[in-house]
């Protein structure tokens, strides 16, 4: 079994969620039929740029701490550099 750290963006307000799970494709499905969290149930129209795998759970948990950390999504912005340019950028 995978466990995955990803990021979401939503398409509207650029605004970003950091998640985890095990089944990817069902959760960003979950996301946008308004099924997530408190974060991101108001809004729809979620779509998917960043994800990692991990095959022990705890590891992808605290990457996922990590990541949603002011290191980490400094990490992820460095990461995703040239996608932001041409996207424009909102850290949510």
């Amino acid at each position: 079994m995978f466990y995955y750290v990803y990021l979401i963006r939503n398409a509207l307000d650029k605004g970003w969620y950091i998640g985890f799970t095990s089944d990817l494709n069902q959760r960003i499905k979950d996301h946008n039929d308004g099924k997530g969290g408190r974060t991101t149930r108001q809004k729809k129209h979620w779509r998917l740029i960043y994800f990692e795998g991990y095959r022990n759970k705890a590891d992808a948990l605290e990457r996922e701490k990590f990541l949603k950390s002011g290191s980490g999504r400094k990490y992820l912005k460095k990461q995703l550099k040239n996608f932001l340019l041409g996207q424009g950028s909102s850290v949510g």
